[in-house]
């Protein structure tokens, strides 16, 4: 697996998750000025200088319950709320529509494009901001200067690590479904047909080479699909034109999306034995966040604007009754924590917090504790985590814990 994938799934995943709350916010008609500071603290947190140094490290890919932990943190850094249903739901379309990303991509190299297109549209989003449209600038240029020199094999690892990711989400897109590009097993349809990757050939001839290196007979087949010879590379600099249209807003024309849970998870890779020591794994390392996650303080809102809750489901009654009917193995459930006190490292939580406009958090817990830049792993090794804002790491006692599975889905949304 490669240790230079991190920082592009998670800057992916999260103009993915941009794309649909811009949507869903124009949807419910909140006002423009809520509208946009909601996407500006977003993005700013999404975006913090110290936060993409730990991002940018190498280090091996999170898991899914992982990352979902870290979008729900991000998610509700600002006045809006979002109800468990419309963040599973959230985070489902944001992966999936990565994936289909990744699995169409011409070439290894070309998920900078995706990358870059996804960079393109935020920095459209922030455009009235000068400040926080630098940060994106500079995410751009540490792109470039990280992924800009790597060989192609380096980029085709990146893309093998973001399979093996997304390997068993099988999750039914309604948007995938009426555009014929998903099957009802929540299996993509990969095209035959368009351009081929840049600097290859349009299949369709074979030709035979003697021990001399020179070429002694061609001969021709039918390939079946109806390609054509791609007519220019995208652009890899700060601007101009990416060609490639993977990573673009597919939710900028007005397309309802429905969610209903499918009754074929009891055939779940989640179900099987084979599993059991991928789902206790997943179970300790959601231990491990919930015990970061009850030392952080979430400052309060110190202004009279108040909050409001977005719904991405039609209605207040659809949400209802997908938290109802969602099986019990894609469920989140409370964890509760008891948190020893640290005076020194509260102080240095504060201080990294304070980096933020994070304001009040709904039913988060109140227990305080210490923290630590350092993931404690099992046998007493500590390794370096990207995501220090985020998950300050406290010294805990747990009280008690409910995990629940995320791997193999299969819904429609």
């Amino acid at each position: 697996m490669s240790v230079r994938t991190l920082p592009l799934l998670f800057l992916n995943l999260g103009g993915e998750m941009l794309y649909i709350l811009d949507q869903r916010l124009r949807a419910q008609n909140v006002p423009t000025d809520k509208a946009r500071k909601v996407m500006n603290d977003l993005i700013s947190t999404m975006f913090n200088k110290k936060f993409l140094e730990e991002l940018f490290k190498p280090q091996e890919l999170y898991s899914k319950k992982a990352l979902r932990t870290v979008y729900d943190r991000l998610a509700h850094a600002s006045i809006m709320r979002l109800n468990p249903a419309s963040m599973d739901k959230l985070f489902d379309l944001m992966t999936m529509a990565f994936k289909y990303q990744v699995l169409l991509c011409p070439r290894p190299k070309d998920i900078l494009l995706i990358t870059f297109n996804h960079l393109d549209a935020i920095k459209n989003f922030v455009r009235d901001s000068p400040d926080i449209m630098n940060q994106v600038d500079e995410t751009f240029r540490h792109i470039i200067e990280v992924y800009g020199c790597l060989p192609a094999g380096e980029f085709q690892l990146i893309r093998q690590t973001l399979l093996l990711f997304f390997q068993d989400m099988h999750i039914r897109v309604s948007i995938f479904l009426k555009d014929k590009v998903q099957n009802s097993n929540g299996r993509f349809v990969l095209p035959i047909s368009g351009p081929v990757p840049w600097g290859t050939k349009v299949p369709g001839l074979i030709r035979m080479f003697n021990n001399k290196g020179e070429e002694v007979k061609r001969m021709e087949f039918k390939h079946g699909g109806q390609y054509v010879r791609a007519e220019s590379e995208g652009s890899f600099e700060l601007s101009g034109d990416r060609v490639l249209t993977l990573g673009t807003n597919m939710y900028s024309a007005s397309r309802p999306v429905e969610t209903r849970v499918s009754g074929a998870l009891k055939n779940s890779s989640l179900n099987t034995k084979d599993n059991i020591a991928a789902r206790t794994l997943a179970k300790e390392e959601l231990n491990f966040l919930a015990r970061l996650m009850g030392g952080m303080e979430i400052k309060k809102t110190s202004g009279p604007e108040p909050g409001f809750r977005l719904n991405l489901f039609t209605t207040d009654e659809e949400e209802e009754h997908a938290a109802l009917t969602r099986p019990e193995e894609l469920s989140y459930q409370v964890i509760n924590i008891q948190a020893a006190q640290d005076q020194q490292r509260n102080e240095e939580l504060t201080r990294i917090m304070g980096e933020f406009e994070i304001h009040d958090q709904p039913q988060q817990s109140t227990s305080k504790g210490g923290y630590s830049n350092r993931k404690l792993m099992p046998g007493g090794k500590e390794q370096s985590t990207a995501f220090p804002h985020l998950l300050p790491f406290p010294k805990p006692q747990i009280v008690h814990t409910h995990t629940k599975s995320l791997h193999g889905k299969d819904s429609d949304l």
